[in-house]
Parts: structure tokens; sequence; C-alpha cells
């Protein structure tokens, strides 16, 4: 892999943004597992059903977890493998210290006058650490999948045709991490099996087209990259030299 030479200071502001970036990545993988319970419909296509249940009935934890793949997908373009593989795992620490705080919060007994009675907040939260459980273990397969695919076809293309592997990339592990997580909170009887298949589709297309979708973005925000830093295509920021 060919590093760039950067002065201190642009070495300086590469590693504020990819600070910043591990913040949304992990802000995004958090919030999408507290959120999960809510399930909405997305009609793009009319009433469409798969094996029984309507397409696209999705839950709105999916809303901003396409995002972290974005994010690892822009990190591993500019960083490399070894500064994406460091925030997935950054985020699995977030979703353990999460997971403790919302166990704690529902262990702690609510005042009388609560606005928020025990009741409703482990109707809310209770599940939460199962589906973190169920969540990180999707996601670990997910996002190193994701990671190593990417940069197979990095090094396959010589580092062109970025459009490629963002989309490859992100198919495969965005089907693992779909089923997984599916198949995982229906075995935890958090959701029903009769569910399974018509979430998992339906999870599975979302994620591909909102994948399509990125495509542009990640070549813009590599764009500015390159232009900002003066990077060639298939150089990287080597934040460690």
């Amino acid at each position: 892999m060919v590093y760039a030479i950067l002065k201190e200071e642009d070495k300086r502001l590469a590693f504020k943004i990819y600070l910043y970036l591990g913040a949304l990545f992990i802000t995004s993988l958090v919030v999408s597992n507290l959120i999960f319970q809510k399930f909405f419909y997305w009609r793009p296509f009319g009433d469409v059903t798969v094996f029984g249940a309507s397409l696209f009935e999705i839950s709105v934890g999916i809303l901003p977890y396409p995002l972290t793949f974005l994010i690892t997908d822009l990190i591993s373009e500019i960083y490399g493998r070894k500064k994406a593989n460091q925030i997935v795992t950054a985020g699995i620490f977030a979703s353990l210290f999460s997971m403790g705080i919302v166990l704690l919060a529902n262990w702690v007994p609510a005042l009388p006058g609560s606005p928020v009675q025990d009741e409703v907040f482990s109707h809310v939260f209770a599940l939460s650490p199962i589906a973190v459980f169920a969540s990180m273990l999707a996601y670990l397969f997910a996002q190193y999948v994701d990671i190593g695919i990417y940069h197979f076809w990095k090094k396959l293309t010589n580092g062109k045709h970025l459009w490629l592997r963002n989309n490859f990339s992100t198919y495969l592990s965005q089907f693992i991490d779909t089923f997984t997580v599916v198949g995982l909170l229906c075995i935890f009887k958090v959701l029903p099996w009769s569910m399974f298949y018509g979430l998992v589709i339906s999870g599975f297309i979302f994620k591909v087209i909102v994948a399509f979708l990125d495509t542009p973005f990640l070549y813009f925000f590599v764009y500015l990259f390159r232009r900002r830093f003066n990077l060639k295509v298939n150089q990287e920021i080597d934040l460690e030299a």
C-alpha cells in the first residue's frame, strides 16, 4: 500500500476528521440498537407482500445503520484497513457500554411521580440488551466482511472502480447483518418467526437501495479528501507514521 506523505498540520487535520467519522459511526450504531423496537412501512412500490409480510416493513433502527457502512468504506479508502477495523472494535465497546447503562437504568426503581414509570421504561428498553447482543454478533460478521471484501476489490483493481468495491462489499455484508440479527431476535423470541423472511428480505433490499444511493456521496467525500490532502488513486493516509 502506498501512503501519502503529509505535513504535520495536515496530519493533525486528518486525525481530527478520523475522530469525527468515528463519532458518527459509533453514534449511529448505538442509536440503532436503542430504537429498533419501532417498526414502520415504506411503500415506494405500493402494497407488495413478501412471505405474507409487507415489503419494507422495517425497524426504525435500520435508518442510521447503513451510515456505518458508508463511514467504514470511506475510512477504508482514505485511512486503510487497520483504521477501519479500529473503528469497528470501538463500536463493539460502545455497544457493550450502552447495554450496561440500559440494564442499570432498568434496574433502578422509578419514583412514584416520575414521568416515565418502570413498566413503560422496561417495555421500551428492556429488550435492548438482547438486541444489542444480536446486533453485535451480526455487526462483527458484517463489518469485518465488508472491510475485508472492500480491500480485496481495492487491491484487485489497484484502487480503481470505487463504485465496485463500495457496492459489492456492502451487499454481502448487509445480507449477513440482516440475516443474522433478525434470526437472533427470532431465536430470543423478541420477534415472531412469522416475520423472519419478510424482515430479512425487506431489510436487505432496503440496505441495497441505500448502498446504491450512497455511492455518489462516497465519491464526493473521497474527492474532497484527495483534493485537500493531495492524494493520488490508491494512496492512503498513515496516521501513525
